[in-house]
């Protein structure tokens, strides 16, 4: 693909994303659910999950548009649509008391009680979307010396960075525009490039850039849904471009930060690290005061 080509192609993927995330937008505060998206964050201030709904659709709609084949663009739609489906319906149902529980393990330890909690149900529909989304991106690969066993280690090692990924994405969303950083840094050299990668990529960040000023403002807030659904389409665009190997690096990392996580707090390591610290503070409203 020449160079024009590919601009013209990440252009639309990030216009798509954009455009796709401002109408959601519009449409879920006119709707009636608007009110039952209300919360409160952690300066007791009221905002809306409705942020949530829309980077879902924005990011996948942006991703999708970003493909050059319909299995690649179904691709796009089952990891963004499916991982933010299930986090909505945690977003809904998750304080309620029979869906308590805390972290990873917390979910889990339920589950041995015979407690199924939204959270378990949650990491269900992520791990089952990431591995439609495996299967679809890895259909016409050819097999490699592996053998078909090699091919099927290749899409669950993909499968498994893109729940990962979705789940890891929800752990950042702890502070206003957080989530839409890292999901800024992660794609914006992915984007450049001219393939399945760089489109999934590209429409990802379009979405986010489109929903940055209301989450930094504390208007509204991704919650499990938004930030699932951009985790989900970042691991896609990782595993676009990777091999069994590369994969395999790459979700071990991804594993190693979310066990990290049930026991280190993020927001108390970049509190205590200033360069993280200012660029996790940039452009809120509580530092433009």
């Amino acid at each position: 693909m020449g160079s024009l080509a590919r601009n013209v192609r990440r252009l639309v993927a990030v216009g798509a994303g954009a455009v796709a995330a401002r109408a959601a937008m519009s449409a879920i505060t006119r709707s009636s659910m608007a009110r039952s998206l209300d919360r409160v964050n952690h300066h007791g201030q009221t905002v809306s999950l409705k942020e949530g709904p829309a980077a879902a659709i924005g990011a996948s709609v942006g991703a999708a548009a970003g493909t050059r084949k319909p299995a690649h663009a179904a691709a796009a739609l089952a990891a963004g649509l499916g991982a933010g489906a299930v986090g909505l319906y945690d977003d809904m149902v998750g304080a309620r008391p029979q869906h308590q529980a805390k972290g990873l393990k917390g979910h889990l330890s339920a589950l041995t009680e015979g407690r199924v909690t939204s959270g378990a149900i949650k990491i269900a529909g992520v791990g089952l979307a990431g591995l439609i989304a495996a299967t679809l991106i890895d259909a016409d690969r050819p097999i490699g010396r592996g053998g078909r066993w090699g091919a099927v280690i290749n899409t669950m090692l993909g499968a498994g960075l893109i729940a990962g990924t979705a789940n890891l994405m929800n752990l950042f969303d702890l502070r206003p525009g957080r989530a839409l950083k890292v999901t800024t840094v992660v794609t914006s050299p992915l984007s450049g490039r001219g393939d399945l990668a760089g489109g999934v990529a590209a429409g990802t960040i379009g979405a986010a850039a489109a929903l940055f000023k209301e989450d930094l403002d504390e208007q509204t807030m991704l919650g499990d849904c938004g930030a699932n659904a951009i985790g989900a389409l970042v691991g896609l665009s990782m595993a676009a471009k990777s091999g069994p190997m590369m994969r395999g690096v790459l979700l071990s990392g991804v594993t190693s930060l979310i066990l990290a996580s049930e026991k280190v707090s993020f927001t108390q390591v970049i509190a205590d690290t200033p360069v993280l610290r200012e660029l996790d503070e940039f452009g809120r409203k509580s530092t433009r005061r």
